[in-house]
């Protein structure tokens, strides 16, 4: 799904009405029929609401959609924040054919006057402030936010938490209305995304209000969600006239004294994710390890780093490098030397990264398409601090565009970044997946997909969607709080069949 700035969200509406011939009060009524339909779904019909509207077209939908839930036997009553003097059209509109209906079921609240009566059972609506902001709220109204905040009651926001902007991280001390539920139009904003921002806007709903497809599909964005629509169009089912060696050979290079663990589960994920024959190139220190706990992948020992060169790294079709292998001097001088020889994309994780920083100008000798995986922490070391979230994705795709590679920057919404600069929100996975080892499996999921002939990019998209959703899966059996890494591998197989 694109992901649209709120620029180009209006001229979505705009176009719409255009060439539907509609008003734009009539694409309100709809947006404002969805969200009723939507509470209509989830709260029984002697939920009770306020809805805080105000004079802009935000406040619009509130007044339609207060007009709705009347009509539909529900009990409400509006607030209208007269914060501007003069109203949108639409809004002026629709404060009107409420007015019609019953004049009590409409308030006007003066500047400077708080709402401080609302009992605790009463279900907040919030269409104060939409997209439209352009600068942080400020006085009666920031104040007016605050105070709702301190309010127990539960809270739903209309397409956007007043006070959150819908394309920058907003300032530390913004006054934002905190939300338990948002219901956005068509779209995610980018700001839903990221920790700094997200945490205000609760669980996103998408509600398709049927904004034109054609103008959809032709104005482009370099921000995108992965859906399961765009796993469709990557994975490949397998053919039924096929052998192992269909399915690729793959190389997982790492693991050290007490870091086995790693290197296992990347080698256990990438069989998981339907690798051919998986070898993992380990130190002899940890071959019983790893031959008792995967009795599927074939070993081959190294001394202390194990990063020499062996002959089948010309016939290995994916190779993945980094989990467990240490950080000391000779493993920094080991990985130089593995990528000076190395000439076909390669997946690196963890240590591989850490190392790779201390070493930038191995960043120009990777391979094209190779694939980088840290998180955070690890990519302000390869790249330099970021003031936030946002401009750190936006300063990921400027290193993959300059050095070729992929970069997928691991987060509760992790970005696989391409090569071409676009950015692909993952959807799946969740907290209980904050489990060390997770990252490894990733690892392993990623490598084992680009064995089997997935273009690097596909197969980072296609790897976080499956590693989150395996989490999820695993998550809905064992609870956040019990799942550890292997569970997201146990739980791959399930993934899988979500897509046959």
């Amino acid at each position: 799904m694109k992901i649209f700035t709120a620029a180009q969200i209006r001229a979505c509406d705009a176009y719409t009405i255009q060439a539907s011939a509609i008003h734009s009060e009539e694409l309100m009524e709809r947006a404002a029929g969805k969200c009723v339909t939507w509470i209509k779904e989830h709260l029984p019909k002697d939920t009770l609401f306020v809805v805080l509207c105000g004079t802009g077209n935000n406040g619009g939908d509130g007044l339609a959609i207060t007009r709705q839930l009347y009509q539909c036997g529900y009990g409400v009553k509006a607030f209208l924040l007269r914060f501007s003097k003069e109203l949108s059209p639409d809004c002026q509109s629709n404060l009107q054919r409420l007015q019609n209906i019953g004049k009590d079921l409409v308030s006007i609240v003066s500047p400077d006057t708080f709402i401080t009566d609302i009992p605790p059972n009463i279900i907040i609506i919030d269409a104060i402030l939409g997209t439209g902001l352009s600068r942080p709220t400020e006085g009666w109204i920031a104040t007016f936010i605050n105070h709702i905040n301190q309010l127990q009651n539960k809270k739903i926001a209309i397409d956007i938490p007043s006070g959150l902007p819908a394309d920058v991280i907003p300032d530390k001390d913004a006054a934002i209305l905190k939300v338990q539920d948002t219901l956005s139009f068509q779209f995610y904003k980018r700001s839903f995304l990221h920790p700094e921002s997200g945490m205000f806007a609760g669980k996103i709903h998408i509600l398709d209000i049927g904004l034109d497809q054609t103008f959809i599909h032709a104005t482009n964005t370099q921000y995108k969600t992965i859906d399961a629509g765009d796993i469709m169009a990557i994975y490949r089912p397998r053919d039924p006239f096929t052998h192992k060696g269909t399915y690729g050979s793959v190389l997982l290079i790492g693991g050290s004294y007490g870091k086995m663990g790693a290197i296992t589960l990347s080698a256990k994920s990438a069989l998981r994710a339907g690798a051919g024959l998986v070898t993992a190139l380990i130190p002899g220190s940890g071959y019983h390890i790893l031959q008792t706990a995967v009795a599927e992948v074939m070993c081959r020992t190294s001394g202390e780093h194990v990063i020499e060169k062996i002959e089948e790294w010309e016939k290995m079709n994916a190779i993945g490098i980094g989990p467990g292998m240490g950080t000391d001097n000779k493993a920094a001088h080991a990985l130089a030397m593995f990528i000076d020889q190395c000439r076909q994309p390669v997946v690196i994780d963890a240590d591989a990264l850490n190392l790779l920083a201390k070493q930038p100008d191995l960043l120009a000798k990777l391979p094209k398409g190779s694939v980088l995986t840290p998180h955070p922490k690890e990519f302000t070391r390869l790249f330099g601090e970021n003031t936030n979230s946002m401009i750190q994705i936006d300063h990921a795709r400027i290193q993959a565009m300059r050095y070729n590679i992929n970069i997928v920057l691991k987060g509760h919404h992790t970005a696989v970044i391409t090569p071409e600069g676009e950015c692909w929100y993952n959807m799946t996975g969740n907290p209980g997946m904050a489990t060390g080892g997770a990252g490894d499996v990733l690892t392993g999921i990623i490598t084992g997909l680009i064995g089997q002939g997935y273009e690097p990019q596909d197969a980072a998209i296609f790897g976080v969607y499956l590693h989150g959703l395996a989490g999820d899966l695993a998550a809905k059996e064992l609870s956040q709080e019990a799942m550890i890494a292997g569970d997201i591998i146990d739980y791959l197989g399930k993934a899988f069949l979500t897509l046959i």
